[in-house]
């Protein structure tokens, strides 16, 4: 048992990009967690997507031994954070279990959106935060300048911040010693009940289910019978360990200590990200705040491209979501696309992800409809209804109104793309909040409706701003708005894949951009196919695929006039009575190129 003095927990925060994991790895090659020939590069990150992308997307944890300059030996307790707003709730919950946050700002860049984002849900927790400016061995490299932004923009004293280079290893010494100098000791009781956090939980193919938690007052043993507060179930604890960054078992944790066990507990979603743990014989009267369930945000239907593949996609769903419980999925047919899932993510990102993972980990092609977010649909008779997929919508004379989900988001972008980052955000009805300038580069807030982000907002901005916009979002609210849903009709009959709801003052732009679209995409039949944008029973848009022409008057050399004629009406009646019973082929292909956000 260490004593409480000698333990620091803390967080790094930081945007995408600016050297957390890099900081991570440097810490534990100096401490001496791993030998040289076990370090590799991002060591806390395990999924062969978050290497790819250079992306944290499970929080991990690893204990560290620092003997300091003082002659006293710490623990420090270090939680690697996901960066992404869609985790943002994980995020919280990490730094729930943490006194204090390294904030990790590069030295050419400077603050982006998501430091801004995570440095202040830091404060919100209380943390002291230690500023660190990486990467200043850089030739672009502007301390100064980037010490004067964290103090205007954040508002923390950076006149200390640390000087570091993870890459090169340059600072390291410096940031683990303003850890254990500035940062505070936990707080704990060790001989009250046992009170302790549940940070994270995943899936072991040997273990069962794998929790990390933090211990606030108390001891954990193993044999201990515990207790899950918010789930309400009992376990028995089978074993207890640290990571260091290998898993290495001890006898208990004590206050102010991080670590994880394993409890014969099933299900990931049976360990709920926040729950508090206690001891089931003798319980702390009050469970930790903060905790919530956590809400899909975004929805979308995922198809198999070939329908023999249903249940190799099936099984895949069960084999993600026992990794990840904020993953919910639901069987749905569509006319178009056949059998497949309607799934619920935390953001776009998170659907990215587990889409990505779907087609690489499990070899499945896919087909995905266009993501649609939560609308609440008020009934004449006081009902009130929670609608995921547009193709469900109910009779729009039963509905009063329709509240959709509104974000406040943060773009920092150069001063020269300001004016096209305006554009798109006016574009898209937003209301700008605030507009503040740090050096030269300028910080948009905006209040935006989240349907008009989930299409293809994230890539806009990028191109617009060649790539140095940075944005980061909350979910603020709900509001009424002016919304309809869109049906898409190929030869008259409605393709339920491409229904969506869209504000009203946008139906017709989008309607048409989606029947040029479709246009391209369905090849030509014997008779014309016409392609239609429709709101009820409205047409606000119409292309038409022209069909494939014989000419049925090649045999006819000279002679008169109504032979001709004659020939081309019977054609005219053929083609008429073939649109009527012909079906239209709409090949997989063109869902997917439809599917794929509008570039409106």
């Amino acid at each position: 048992m260490t004593e409480l003095s000698q333990i620091r927990n803390f967080s790094i925060v930081a945007h995408i990009d600016h050297g957390k994991s890099t900081l991570s790895d440097r810490l534990i090659q100096f401490t001496g967690g791993l030998t040289a020939r076990e370090m590799k590069e991002q060591v806390l990150d395990n999924m062969e997507i978050e290497r790819e992308r250079g992306i944290t997307i499970k929080a991990q944890t690893v204990r560290l031994n620092y003997k300091a300059k003082d002659g006293k030996s710490y623990v420090l307790n270090l939680m690697d954070t996901p960066g992404h707003v869609d985790f943002a709730y994980e995020v919280s919950r990490s730094l729930a279990a943490c006194e204090g946050s390294i904030l990790v700002v590069d030295a050419s860049q400077g603050v982006e959106a998501q430091t801004l984002a995570n440095v202040y849900q830091a404060i919100d927790n209380n943390h002291e935060i230690v500023p660190v400016l990486n990467k200043v061995d850089l030739p672009a490299a502007e301390p100064e300048r980037v010490r004067a932004q964290i103090e205007d923009v954040i508002g923390i004293d950076a006149s200390e911040a640390v000087l570091a280079s993870a890459k090169s290893g340059i600072g390291i010494e410096d940031v683990l010693e303003a850890i254990v100098s500035k940062l505070p000791a936990p707080k704990g009781d060790p001989t009250a009940p046992l009170k302790a956090l549940l940070v994270d939980a995943w899936y072991d193919p040997y273990l069962g289910v794998v929790v990390l938690v933090r211990v606030f007052d108390g001891f954990l043993k193993p044999g201990q019978q515990i207790k899950l507060m918010n789930a309400g179930a009992t376990y028995k604890i089978d074993k207890l360990g640290v990571f260091q960054p290998k898993a290495t078992d001890v006898e208990a944790l004590g206050p102010g200590e991080v670590g994880f066990f394993t409890a014969q507990i099933k299900e990931v979603q049976d360990a709920a990200v926040g729950d508090t743990i206690t001891d089931e014989r003798k319980p702390t009267s009050q469970a930790l705040t903060g905790f919530k369930e956590v809400q899909p945000v975004v929805f979308c239907g995922i198809f198999p491209v070939d329908a023999a593949d249903f249940e190799d996609l099936r099984s895949a769903m069960g084999k993600l979501r026992l990794n990840d419980a904020s993953f919910s999925y639901e069987m749905e047919t569509s006319a178009a696309l056949g059998f497949g899932f309607r799934c619920g993510f935390l953001g776009l990102l998170h659907l990215e992800i587990i889409q990505e993972r779907l087609s690489r980990e499990f070899n499945l092609d896919l087909i995905a409809t266009a993501p649609s977010v939560v609308y609440k649909i008020y009934m004449n008779n006081g009902d009130v209804i929670d609608l995921h997929n547009p193709a469900d919508m109910p009779d729009p004379v039963k509905i009063d109104h329709i509240e959709e989900p509104w974000i406040k988001a943060t773009i920092f972008t150069p001063d020269d793309y300001l004016g096209a980052v305006i554009k798109l955000c006016q574009d898209r009805r937003g209301i700008q909040t605030d507009l503040s300038y740090v050096g030269s580069r300028a910080m948009a807030v905006y209040e935006l409706p989240l349907n008009e982000v989930v299409f293809d907002f994230y890539d806009r901005l990028k191109s617009i701003s060649k790539g140095y916009a940075s944005f980061d979002y909350t979910i603020e609210e709900y509001r009424e708005g002016d919304l309809v849903k869109m049906s898409i009709l190929v030869n008259a009959e409605p393709v339920d894949a491409l229904s969506m709801l869209v504000h009203r003052d946008r139906a017709e732009q989008r309607g048409r951009g989606m029947c040029e679209k479709m246009k391209d995409l369905i090849p030509q039949h014997l008779f014309v196919i016409p392609i239609q944008a429709a709101i009820g029973g409205r047409i606000i848009a119409r292309e038409t695929v022209r069909a494939l022409r014989k000419d049925v008057t090649a045999k006819c050399y000279g002679g008169d006039a109504t032979r001709k004629k004659k020939l081309l009406e019977k054609q005219k009646e053929g083609k008429k009575k073939m649109r009527q019973f012909g079906k239209v082929e709409i090949p997989q292909e063109a869902f997917i190129a439809a599917l794929k956000m509008d570039n409106d």
